[in-house]
This record gives structure tokens, sequence and C-alpha cells, in this order.
């Protein structure tokens, strides 16, 4: 009964962001299939996860390779996965032919692994460059200053194609933050239009004002499953 239970919270839950992300999309002058609902799955049982599948998720995000291992199999084939955590360089081989889009693409020895792991297995890996539009200490992220250096340094890879910017504003009050990395996508778009495809940007606490300031993915784990219980981390 208590899954059951949690089986409809999460059909709730899913129903009411679902509505909350179109109208947000129509308000900044979109349409709501422009926006990609991430589901994002830390902690979250598989069976809640196949739960979200079912009611329409078609995008899930992975925080930790180990956690992702040991769940993938229990998924609904044929979704497809991006890796969003922070990524050590000698899990990158795990990634490899796996996942869509890695989203936590901060320093050039990262992105040097990725394109060296990419051309071992003969794929390109799409990637996004995550901003530490905050500046804050405790996260990871490229300054926003040095964003444009480490984009031209990662375009020279031929197995890494960067298809735009990922971020995790620091909490306020307003939507300063968002603001500014709104500005710098677009700021950035001007000079590598192909490369600025999407804009991660919006969790559960703002992913409503991040659409509404450029975001066409946004990244829901709490909001949509619930509280995370931390104890079943691996």
């Amino acid at each position: 009964m208590q899954m059951d239970n949690k089986r409809q919270t999460v059909r709730d839950n899913y129903a009411r962001i679902a509505s909350e992300i179109a109208e947000a999309a129509v308000k900044s002058g979109r349409k709501p299939e422009d926006i990609a609902f991430m589901a994002v799955t830390k902690t979250v049982d598989p069976e809640l996860v196949n739960e979200s599948i079912d009611c329409g998720i078609a995008l899930l995000g992975e925080n930790r390779v180990q956690e992702w291992q040991s769940k993938r199999e229990a998924y609904r084939a044929g979704i497809p996965v991006d890796f969003i955590g922070a990524l050590q360089s000698n899990k990158v081989k795990y990634l490899m032919g796996q996942i869509r889009l890695i989203h936590s693409v901060d320093r050039l020895s990262l992105a040097q692994e990725i394109d060296r792991q990419a051309e071992k297995h003969g794929i390109v890996q799409d990637i996004l460059l995550e901003v530490n539009i905050g500046g804050e200490d405790s996260k990871s992220g490229t300054a926003p200053s040095e964003l444009p250096a480490l984009l031209e340094q990662v375009k020279a890879f031929s197995h890494v194609n960067v298809k735009g910017l990922m971020t995790i504003p620091p909490p306020c009050s307003d939507d300063r933050y968002l603001a500014a990395m709104e500005e710098l996508f677009l700021r950035t778009k001007e000079t590598d239009p192909a490369l600025m495809q999407i804009l991660s940007m919006g969790m559960s606490d703002d992913y409503a004002a991040a659409i509404l300031h450029g975001s066409n993915l946004v990244r829901v784990g709490s909001a949509l499953f619930g509280a995370r219980d931390y104890s079943k981390v691996h």
C-alpha cells in the first residue's frame, strides 16, 4: 500500500509540474513541447522512476555513476539518460555509449578525457559546459568570465560536441542569477549559435522561473518524487 501511495503521489506531482512547465513555456513565448522535463533519479526507487515514465517522462537525469549502474537495468527500456552530477575523469569510461548528454563539463581536463574515451568507442559525445553563475566555492562549474576560453578549447576536440550550457544558480529571493545566466547564454549564442542549443537551468524550486529566463531543459527531482532518502545512495 505504501508503494501504491507513492506511485499516486508521483502521478499527481507529474500532472502539476507538467502543467506549470507548459504555462511557463507559453508565458516565455514558446510551446510546452519546447521544454524538456527531466526526472532526476538520485536515491529514487526504480519502480517510481518507471511510474514517472508511464506518466510521460521522456528523459532521466543521473547524478552518480555507481548508483546509475546499479539501477539502469530496472528502468523502462529506451528512455534516454543524461548525466548531470559532478564527474571524475576516471569515471568517464563508464558513461561512453550509454549517456545521451553529459551536463557537468566544467574544466578542460574533463573534456579531454571525454574526448579520449569517446574516440576509443568510435562516438562523438554530446556535452554541456557547466557554469558557476553565482561564483560559489561549494559548487563546480567554470566562471562566466572563463567560459569563452574553455569553449574555444573544447571546440577543437573531434569527439566532443558542445550542445549548450548548464548551471545550478544559488538560492535567492529574486531571479538575478537566472537572468545573468540567460544573458550569458544569449551572448555566447551570438558567437557560436550552432553550439548553444540547450540551456539546462531550473530544478524543483525554480523550474518555472528558469523557463521564463530561457531554459529549455529543467531538472526536477524532489518536486516529482518527494524528499530524497540519502540512505539509498550507493
